[in-house]
């Protein structure tokens, strides 16, 4: 993203001082008020997220919404006013959104923030292959338990923003990480017939790091980390001959890439792809990704399916 800050002036101008004004006043505002607190959610997995935590106590802005890709997101006017307007900021940090930071900046954000995945034990890649400059994945939702940490976060800054719903805050999020840890489960179980062979799969970019970890999988992607570069046609090479001697048939798309790329890679050596995965984002509503949790249950259902056949 070029000349970030450039855009943002005008578009500060643009929104005015109405909009800063609101903001000062929302943050001072009585906690015990019945108006729902604005919360900025900076993609749509966090959003659900928020929204399961805050309830009818929030309303939630996602800037990078379901089906899109935030490694290649750049920023609008209406997001800067958003984020102007709210009185917290959820990012996901370990360098997933490089253009947080830019953005609050350049709306004059003063509001509170929470990094949600702080206190989570990150995966360390190899240098230059992480997001931007950092050298840890940072897809950490993909192990469900680390998803119990983002929830006490929020909670933590929701509590901040709105003392009042405290006691509500942390309710909602001890009540979400009892299906968190029945989806760990779940999981578990779905994965626990296969053979140690059998747990390969290929997907579009390498977002299943945290996942593979957890329940034993290995994933193999044509891309790093980001979506935002193509991979060279020597890691497409080196894919392929993995492909061929492993005789791995688990081959996924995933909902926010492009699908040009690993479609060909499975025509060349002969496999099915399978049904589309959910890494960066949820899928629109009434279909099978429109939740955290639906999500998860669809990634695992179809990913032991997918590995059955290897």
């Amino acid at each position: 993203m070029t000349n970030l800050l450039r855009p943002f002036s005008c578009v500060l101008q643009s929104i005015g001082l109405a909009a800063l004004v609101w903001s000062g006043n929302a943050q001072a505002a009585d906690p015990l008020a019945s108006v729902p607190v604005p919360v900025t959610a900076s993609f749509s997995i966090l959003g659900d997220l928020v929204r399961v935590v805050g309830g009818d106590r929030v309303v939630v802005t996602t800037l990078v919404g379901p089906d899109a890709d935030a490694h290649v997101f750049e920023p609008k006017p209406s997001h800067a006013k958003a984020v102007a307007q709210s009185r917290l900021l959820v990012t996901n940090g370990l360098g997933f959104e490089p253009w947080a930071s830019r953005l609050a900046k350049a709306a004059g954000y003063r509001g509170a923030s929470v990094v949600a995945s702080q206190g989570v034990q990150a995966r360390i890649v190899a240098q230059g292959q992480g997001h931007g400059h950092a050298d840890s994945d940072p897809h950490a939702w993909q192990n469900p338990n680390n998803v119990i940490i983002y929830l006490r976060n929020i909670a933590a800054g929701l509590s901040q923003v709105d003392p009042a719903g405290a006691a509500i805050f942390r309710r909602n999020a001890a009540a979400y990480a009892q299906e968190i840890l029945e989806l760990d489960a779940f999981a578990k179980a779905e994965f626990a017939a296969l053979a140690p062979n059998q747990r390969k799969v290929i997907t579009s970019h390498d977002a299943f790091g945290y996942f593979g970890a957890q329940y034993g999988i290995q994933f193999f992607a044509p891309q790093g980390m980001s979506t935002d570069a193509e991979p060279s046609a020597k890691a497409v090479a080196q894919l392929i001959r993995q492909i061929r001697r492993e005789k791995i048939k688990a081959v996924f798309l995933e909902n926010m890439s492009n699908p040009r790329l690993l479609t060909q890679l499975s025509q060349d050596v002969g496999v099915t792809v399978g049904a589309r995965l959910y890494a960066d984002a949820l899928s629109g509503p009434n279909t099978p990704g429109a939740t955290y949790l639906q999500m998860m249950r669809h990634n695992i259902t179809q990913l032991a399916a997918g590995m059955r056949l290897n």
